[in-house]
Order: structure tokens, then sequence, then C-alpha cells
């Protein structure tokens, strides 16, 4: 009779761990405010014409639908996003010098622009201001009207500046060159259209001025508001004599 063989013991297996999932992160709701929040981000790295409610849902991660839930059109969004360029402005005070307050408030409003140069060309458009552009126009008249001036001249001062420190902007954003050393690679590379003499005067000003070490563009911000407001308190001052 056959012994039986003894079963040899299998060895055990040590079970493979299972990975644990990792728990999802939490999805932040929607809300106008994210809208805007994504809006802004979408326009200051592509462009105004960038934005379209399909693209922006898209940033969301979104369906465009889920939108209208919370704005009720495009329109509405450019209006909140000009409200949150406004939020940024420091607001000038009035129980301090007017000039002073004009300076720091106009190099506020450059640098806002300067971040979101999509705005210049809107900010003043919307017919729908938010509060930070109420609070902000409201100061600005209030400091004016502080300063002595009349309700005709605020309006030409409030005028007159932004017309400056838009325009001053938009020149800015669009110069072909950015620092010195870009000018000056600027300059080498027009030099083939200034042969026999052309163009004198021009070349004396770039050669004996706008190359030389130190000059920047953006100093000649200050020199113009300095004008601006120099002027303006000077007509508000003959102005108030005139009565």
């Amino acid at each position: 009779m056959a012994t039986p063989r003894k079963a040899t013991p299998r060895k055990a297996t040590p079970r493979k761990a299972t990975p644990r999932k990792a728990k999802a992160k939490p999805k932040v709701p929607l809300s106008r405010e994210r809208a805007l929040v994504a809006a802004v981000a979408l326009a200051d790295r592509e462009g105004i014409g960038a934005l379209t409610m399909r693209k922006l849902a898209d940033e969301l991660g979104v369906e465009a639908m889920s939108l209208y839930h919370h704005v009720a059109n495009k329109e509405e969004i450019l209006d909140g996003m000009v409200d949150m360029v406004f939020a940024e402005i420091d607001l000038p005070r009035c129980d301090v010098g007017w000039k002073a307050e004009m300076r720091e408030r106009g190099a506020s409003v450059r640098a806002a622009l300067n971040r979101h140069p999509w705005s210049i060309t809107i900010m003043e458009s919307r017919t729908w201001p938010g509060p930070a552009t109420l609070r902000h126009h409201d100061a600005v008249i209030g400091c004016c009207r502080a300063a002595g001036f009349s309700l005709p001249m605020t309006a030409h001062a409030f005028s007159m500046i932004d017309s400056y420190i838009y325009g001053f902007v938009m020149q800015e954003v669009n110069l072909p060159f950015d620092n010195g050393d870009d000018l000056h690679d600027l300059a080498a590379s027009m030099e083939p259209l200034f042969v026999a003499g052309n163009y004198p005067h021009f070349i004396e000003f770039v050669t004996g001025h706008a190359l030389q070490p130190g000059y920047a563009y953006g100093d000649e911000f200050d020199f113009g508001l300095d004008l601006i407001l120099e002027g303006l308190e000077a007509a508000a001052r003959k102005n108030s004599r005139g009565k």
C-alpha cells in the first residue's frame, strides 16, 4: 500500500497593500466673485477679446450654463471686472494737500492699468458702475471740491487728469521697448533709415537724450501730471477770483 505523501505547506504570499485613493479636494463652489476673479486673470493673460462665457466656464471647470446662475450675461461680467480694477486704486483723501493726493492717486491708477491693460478701453464705458467705481469717483470729486474747485472746474480736472493717465498708459504698454537695452537695440535696428542726414532733429533727440544713461520713458509720467495739476490749480484760483 502506497504511503501518502505529506502535503508541503505553501508559503503564504504577502498581500500587496491596496493603495488608498487620495481624497479628492473639495471643489470650491462657483460664485460671482470666483467667476470675476477668473475673468480678470483670463483677460490679463490673453486680452479682453479672448473672454467669452464658454471660455470662462472652461477656466472654472464648469458648464457654461452654470455661470448664468451667478451672472446675467457677459456685460455683467465686464461691469464686475472693471469694478475690481477700481477697487485696486488708492482713494484720494480730502483732508490733505490736493495736488499730493492727486499725484498719489495718479500713480495708483497707472499701476492698476499696467497690471490690467485690457481695462484702459472700457474703464469709463460701463453703464452700471459697481460700488468700488462709485466710491472712487466720489472720492476724486470730493477731493476737488474740498480744494475749492467749482463743479465745472471739478469736471475739467477729472476729465483732464484721467485723459492724461489713460493716454499715457496706453502709449506706455504699447511701446516696442521695455528698458534702456531694448531702446538701444531698437535704435540700432533703425539706423539704416537715418542716412544722408535725414531726420536730423529726431536723431538729435534719440542720441542726445533718449539713449543717454538713466533715461526711462516712465519718468515722463510725473512731469506731465505735475504740469496738469499746477495748471488746474492756477485755473481754479483764477476762476475763484473772477466770481
